[in-house]
């Protein structure tokens, strides 16, 4: 319902957006690009401003990470808490929002971090531990089936404004394939991601 009901799409897409947003930042810093900027906008859009190289792995991987992201916590989530660690997901949640508090640059953007980063410790020193599998649970499928509803969003948006501007776009300028490509690897591999999640989750103890 969160992923398909418009009043409640628009606002946890937020959350999503903070996720993207998280995916380029980690992964440009992982690959020795320099952090400079991470912006949230009321329209759940997101920006993140790295300096580097202007082309080879390091930035395609940048690129690339924002709409991966939010399939690849999901699965780590869902895995972690299926292991019985929730704990490590909860901290490294709100490890990553603490840091990413010293890059953004808009209030908009502080308070969705701000807001987030409390309802975790929250969860981490006043909620029982059910509570706790229950909450990183919800939040991993959310994610895992908001993954490949943003891609689907991604392509949309292209044919209507025709912008040149997104993630997809980016990797066709620094790669030999079109834009149309990527976005649609986005979808196979959030996809992936989520039927991964059903299959483990089936599996016997």
């Amino acid at each position: 319902m969160l992923v398909v009901a418009p009043p409640l799409w628009s606002v946890v897409r937020h959350l999503v957006t903070l996720v993207h947003e998280a995916g380029h930042a980690v992964v440009a810093v992982a690959t020795g690009r320099r952090l400079n900027a991470i912006r949230l906008h009321t329209d759940t859009s997101g920006l993140t401003v790295s300096s580097g190289k202007p082309r080879g792995p390091g930035m395609m991987a940048t690129a690339s990470a924002g709409y991966l992201a939010p399939a690849a916590l999901g699965l780590v989530a869902v895995l972690l808490v299926d292991g019985g660690h929730t704990p490590w997901a909860l901290y490294g949640g709100l490890g990553t929002l603490a840091v990413m508090l010293a890059f953004i640059r808009n209030w908009f953007g502080l308070v969705v971090v701000a807001v987030t980063g409390a309802g975790v410790a929250v969860l981490i020193w006043k909620a029982p531990a059910s509570t706790q599998d229950f909450a990183a649970l919800t939040f991993a499928w959310f994610l895992l089936v908001a993954a490949p509803r943003t891609t689907i969003d991604l392509w949309a948006h292209r044919r209507r404004a025709r912008t040149r501007t997104t993630d997809a776009d980016v990797l066709a300028r620094l790669t030999f394939l079109p834009a149309a490509s990527w976005n649609l690897l986005f979808l196979l591999v959030t996809t992936a991601a989520l039927a991964g999640a059903v299959w483990l989750v089936g599996l016997p103890d």
